[in-house]
């Protein structure tokens, strides 16, 4: 029997069920007040969607051309040309020797054409490729030289050695290119010819070469001694004349 000075584990007077719901209750009341997430889980802010909105907006409206949006159009008319600030002169290039400007030109096309076989330097390799440094047919007459490069070449070279055949190099070359190219490997790798070959002589050279007998076929040492070993007709162009460096029209006519 038990003594009655001992008192029950809980008094009597608490309703155990009722006192455990309510802690139940107070528990998740504080979780949904004081939520912690898990970093990477946090919600989106509202103001970070709106700000993607108008990003999304603007993108759609330049990209798509929506409407009348941030249409150029809409903004200046057409036709419209933006003019110099007072006392400006709107000025093109500034004009250079014909030497160095026809060079110029030249580099170009012999890095797109050219320097895959006679290579970077012109020297070629020897074995397949012949040299155009010191050679007697790009130094001397200039229609046996452009024979060369619009009909290609096959046989013997000036050496006399025989290399393959070169393919013709003309597709696509206008007068410029040709007398740009020409000027280039006369007056570089060594080579100081010291002249211009201009597009007129150059435009001359294209009429030469469809003119002749096989135009198809690569030209010969023979046939280049026999018909082409001469120089192309036209005038003279000073070196130091000042052209424009793009269109290699002289200065003053380019005005």
């Amino acid at each position: 029997m038990s003594s009655p000075n001992q008192k029950p584990d809980l008094d009597e007077s608490i309703n155990v069920t009722e006192a455990h719901g309510r802690v139940v209750r107070e528990a998740a009341a504080c979780a949904r007040e004081k939520r912690i997430a898990a970093n990477g889980s946090e919600p989106i802010s509202l103001w970070l969607l709106v700000v993607c909105g108008v990003v999304a907006v603007a993108a759609g409206g330049i990209l798509g051309g929506a409407g009348n949006w941030f249409s150029y159009a809409t903004i200046f008319r057409d036709g419209y040309v933006r003019t110099p600030p007072p006392g400006a002169v709107e000025e093109g290039p500034k004009p250079k020797e014909a030497l160095v400007a026809f060079s110029a030109k030249g580099a170009k096309i012999y890095s797109s054409k050219c320097n895959g076989c006679h290579g970077a330097d012109a020297k070629g390799d020897g074995a397949n490729f012949p040299s155009l440094v010191g050679s007697k047919w790009v130094l001397g007459e200039t229609e046996r030289f452009a024979m060369i490069i619009l009909g290609g070449l096959q046989g013997p070279t000036s050496t006399g050695k025989t290399y393959g055949v070169m393919p013709t190099q003309g597709a696509g070359l206008s007068p410029e290119d040709l007398a740009g190219v020409m000027t280039y490997v006369r007056n570089n790798f060594g080579n100081s010819k010291g002249d211009v070959i201009t597009p007129e002589m150059a435009k001359a050279a294209m009429e030469i070469a469809a003119k002749r007998a096989n135009p198809a076929a690569p030209v010969s040492a023979a046939e280049l001694d026999a018909d082409h070993a001469k120089d192309l007709p036209g005038t003279p162009l000073d070196p130091k004349t000042l052209v424009d460096p793009i269109t290699l029209a002289p200065a003053a006519a380019a005005k």
